[in-house]
């Protein structure tokens, strides 16, 4: 039921688009200004969590790693960084946030390390276990439909590879729940209509954290698809969580 909620919530309600073509659609109106934003509206914050969830990996040692709904490439310039695998290949439906992602990796000088092209997350165009790793940050519930992302995470993943994803949650312990959903209600979508000109796309984050399944049904998701030591851990107060996932 959950994974269903999510697949109703889109960007923009009443238009004929899927959701799919909604999220590509908004993702490249506002690529320019997202990861600003991103700083912004978590003071910050967003990068701890980025080296929270891929210190994870260390003991694997990765050499081959998959990045899901890349976006602008900063989790895989920091899983490049961190991790020092042979290769990190970062895939997105958003043309225009690969765009900015491919500058600031030519500007890393990572270019022969990092590979940032176009791909579906529910279609992943690459063999049967070809990863060592898998990452996704603030990406799944972008998913047209979660379970077949996941699955075909699952599908691309070797045995004993390892799968971090990194998501918004909501709190649930009094003051923070209300403070959170108080600035998620009203503040987020004021400073997306303020500075990144898009108010749809700040209205809509608040929407698809809400409709996402989390903690406990997550980990049953995962769970059903065929993957094992799923775990969950929540950051800064339950703003967000890591699921740490094996094949």
């Amino acid at each position: 039921m959950a994974s269903k909620d999510l697949q109703k919530t889109v960007p923009f309600e009443g238009s004929n688009l899927s959701k799919k073509e909604q999220i590509a659609h908004m993702f490249n109106d506002i690529a320019g200004r997202y990861d600003f934003m991103n700083h912004f509206m978590s003071l910050g914050i967003d990068v701890g969590w980025r080296k929270k969830a891929l210190k994870l990996l260390v003991p694997l040692q990765p050499k081959m790693i998959l990045d899901v709904a890349t976006g602008t490439g900063d989790v895989a310039i920091m899983a490049q960084r961190m991790l020092q695998p042979d290769k990190v290949i970062g895939i997105d439906i958003s043309e225009g946030m690969l765009a900015f992602g491919r500058e600031k990796v030519a500007k890393a000088g990572l270019s022969d390390k990092i590979t940032l092209q176009a791909g579906d997350s529910e279609t992943i165009s690459f063999p049967d276990t070809t990863f060592d790793a898998i990452t996704a940050a603030f990406g799944v519930r972008n998913f047209e439909d979660l379970e077949k992302g996941l699955a075909e995470m699952y599908r691309v993943l070797k045995p004993g590879g390892k799968m971090v994803i990194l998501e918004f949650s909501n709190p649930t312990k009094t003051p923070i729940k209300q403070l959170y959903n108080f600035y998620f209600r009203y503040i987020t979508p004021t400073i997306g209509k303020w500075i990144a000109r898009n108010k749809a796309a700040y209205s809509y984050l608040p929407s698809s954290v809400k409709a996402f399944p989390q903690g406990q049904v997550m980990i049953d998701i995962l769970q059903k698809i065929g993957f094992q030591a799923v775990t969950c851990k929540t950051l800064t107060f339950g703003i967000c969580s890591i699921y740490c996932a094996t094949r």
